[in-house]
């Protein structure tokens, strides 16, 4: 009797550190997600309100005006998407793909900026593109454990 006391207990304890270790999970990308989503929110407005000529001439390497409308189209609806889905919990599976959405504009902002010359800037976008990678990761977690089980 003892030692089936014990083994509910062990498997009480395993079950509430686990439980634990999903909330801080959840508060950890629930951070990057904000974080992310104001600076993709940010940089996309700024593409879609600043004219393309002041864009074009801050850029190592022109890009055409359409594209980088386009690319701040992207970025906008990437930050809702990180944001929204998520959080009214409509079709949440749109999240990890959001963030896969912005690895890829992440990619191309690194390649820009390094066939400009400049490598420590490119750190940068490379950082960003990695966190949004952490957000495609955890929140596609999410989706393997609750259709595999």
């Amino acid at each position: 009797m003892k030692n089936i006391v014990s083994i509910q207990l062990a498997s009480g304890s395993r079950s509430s550190e686990l439980k634990r270790q999903r909330r801080v999970v959840t508060v950890v990308l629930w951070i990057v997600q904000v974080l992310l989503a104001s600076i993709f929110l940010f940089a996309g407005s700024m593409k879609l309100m600043m004219p393309i000529e002041m864009m074009t001439s801050q850029m190592p390497v022109p890009l055409p005006g359409l594209f980088l409308q386009f690319i701040g189209v992207a970025e906008v609806a990437g930050a809702l998407g990180l944001i929204l889905p998520w959080l009214l919990r409509i079709r949440p599976v749109l999240t990890p793909l959001a963030a896969c959405g912005l690895i890829i504009i992440m990619i191309g902002a690194t390649v820009i900026t390094l066939l400009g010359g400049d490598v420590v800037s490119a750190l940068v976008p490379l950082v960003v593109g990695l966190l949004a990678a952490c957000v495609a990761y955890g929140r596609g977690q999410h989706f393997v454990t609750v259709r595999g089980a």
